[in-house]
């Protein structure tokens, strides 16, 4: 039953990305972040209660906490860079990108906490880095100069989506000692919340709140279900299957959101993008051996 719990967060994670860029389309990206997170740290809240670990939340020690929140921070930039990147950049492009955080993270594992490096986490680094590259085949120079920084400034913004994605693996892998799962991401989640409505009135986007159309809203709170269900399954899938099998299964949700967003955005791959493709779903699968 597990592996249908981790396909199942495969799938929703994938579409997480489709949904997400729909909402976005017509609304501040932060605006839109900060709306989906309401959703999320629902969702995130409703798995501590059926674990029953809400009683153990006083029991957790400051340092503890602290590297939650640090987390939470680096989460909440993540999520920040990563919808703005979709919602100027094409999603086929995008998510390879924060989807390379898998090779940070192994790179930050060795530096931090001192994890070695095997040869198939080598080769599954190269693979992944590989087909990344690949898949981020620039397309001919758009015309204007306005638009030509636009089309940089999108994998500027994919890039720090995943250097933070991967900052908050480490910096949850510490914190999430001595505290049950599931309450450490509802705590990260509440930061990311704090955080994502900080930005938006930093930026003076809140008055943008009132014009976001029907459409967009069903689509940001429909993202938010997949977020949510997403955690839902992969962590379900955790508590009875081995961690080993499970993490390289949820990171096949590219296969996913790749496969939508041609039927939805009609975004083709060239011939080098799938080759690309091909390189990062080997890499993946190779994290299984």
């Amino acid at each position: 039953m597990w592996i249908l719990f981790a396909f199942g967060s495969a799938l929703f994670a994938g579409l997480t990305a489709i949904l997400a860029k729909c909402g976005i389309k017509n609304t501040d990206s932060n605006v839109a972040t900060a709306l989906r997170t309401i959703v999320v740290l629902f969702f995130s809240w409703v798995m501590v209660f059926i674990v029953g670990s809400q009683n153990t939340i006083t029991s957790i020690s400051g340092r503890t906490l602290t590297f939650l929140i640090l987390s939470g921070l680096a989460t909440g930039a993540s999520w920040l860079c990563y919808f703005h990147a979709l919602q100027i950049g094409d999603i086929n492009k995008v998510t390879p990108i924060d989807k390379s955080s898998t090779v940070l993270t192994m790179i930050l594992a060795f530096l931090f906490l001192h994890e070695g490096f095997t040869v198939i986490k080598v080769a599954a680094m190269v693979l992944i880095g590989g087909g990344t590259y690949l898949m981020i085949e620039k397309k001919k120079a758009p015309s204007g100069e306005e638009q030509q920084e636009k089309g940089h400034a999108w994998l500027f913004y994919a890039f720090g989506s995943a250097f933070f994605a991967s900052l908050t693996s480490i910096l949850g892998k510490v914190g999430i000692e001595g505290v049950e799962s599931n309450l450490g991401t509802a705590i990260r989640t509440i930061v990311v919340l704090v955080m994502a409505w900080v930005v938006v009135f930093v930026t003076g986007k809140q008055n943008t709140i009132k014009d976001i159309d029907k459409k967009s809203w069903l689509f940001l709170i429909l993202s938010g279900f997949a977020t949510g269900a997403s955690w839902m399954c992969y962590y379900r899938a955790l508590q009875t299957g081995p961690a080993s099998v499970v993490v390289p299964i949820d990171k096949l949700s590219i296969l996913v959101t790749i496969a939508f967003s041609g039927l939805v955005f009609h975004e083709k791959l060239t011939r080098k993008a799938v080759v690309g493709l091909t390189m990062i779903v080997a890499g993946t699968l190779s994290l299984l051996l």
